[in-house]
C-alpha cells in the first residue's frame, strides 16, 4: 500500500512539474513554428531594416526549399550583457500582425499619450511570440517600451515618443517586404 502512495505522489508530480514547464516555454510566432518543422531544408533571408537603440529590426524570408512554401515574419533582436556572456533576446512577429501593432502605435499616440490618468495605467499590444509594445504610467507621466520577451524583465527597450513614431515608420517598410 506504501508503494502504491508512494508510486501515485510520484506521478502527480511529475504531471504537476510537466505542466509547469509547458506553461513557462516560449510562445511562438507562425513563423517560428515553420521555420522549425522537420524534414525541410529550409532557407532564411534576412533584410535588415533599422535599429531602435540597440534592438536590431529585420525581415525574415523563410522558405522550404522542398516544398516551396514561404512564410516571413519581423525579427526584433538585442544583446544583452550579462556578467559572464551575452545573451541575445529577440521576438518575431507574423506578417498578419504587423497591422495591428501599427494600429496599436497610432492608438497609444493619438489616445492614450495625450490623457494623464490618475491611477496607474498600462496600455499594451501583444503578439502570438509575447512580443509586447506598450506604455504604462509612472508619476503623471508616461512611459514606452518594447518587450522582446514575454517572461524576461531584461528583454525590455525603453523608448520615447519619437522612437516609436520611427517604429511605425520602420513597420511600414516591413509591410512592402513583406
Amino acid at each position: 500500500m506504501k508503494r502504491i502512495l508512494l508510486f501515485s505522489l510520484l506521478i502527480v508530480s511529475a504531471i504537476q512539474l510537466n505542466a509547469q514547464a509547458a506553461s513557462k516555454e516560449k510562445e511562438q510566432s507562425n513563423a517560428e513554428i515553420f521555420s522549425a518543422k522537420s524534414g525541410a531544408l529550409m532557407q532564411k533571408e534576412f533584410i535588415d531594416l533599422d535599429k531602435i537603440k540597440s534592438c536590431e529590426i529585420q525581415v525574415i524570408h523563410f522558405t522550404d526549399l522542398i516544398s516551396g512554401s514561404k512564410e516571413s515574419g519581423l525579427k526584433f533582436s538585442m544583446d544583452v550583457a550579462s556578467s559572464y556572456s551575452t545573451d541575445t533576446k529577440s521576438a518575431m512577429l507574423d506578417s498578419d500582425e504587423i497591422e495591428g501593432l501599427m494600429k496599436s502605435i497610432r492608438l497609444i499616440q493619438e489616445k492614450v499619450l495625450v490623457t494623464t490618468p490618475s491611477t496607474y495605467t498600462e496600455v499594451y499590444y501583444r503578439s502570438r511570440s509575447g512580443f509586447e509594445a506598450g506604455c504604462f504610467t509612472s508619476k503623471g507621466s508616461w512611459s514606452c517600451y518594447l518587450k522582446l520577451e514575454k517572461y524576461d524583465s531584461k528583454s525590455y527597450v525603453w523608448i520615447n515618443s519619437e522612437e516609436l513614431t520611427n517604429l511605425y515608420t520602420i513597420l511600414e517598410q516591413a509591410k512592402l517586404k513583406m
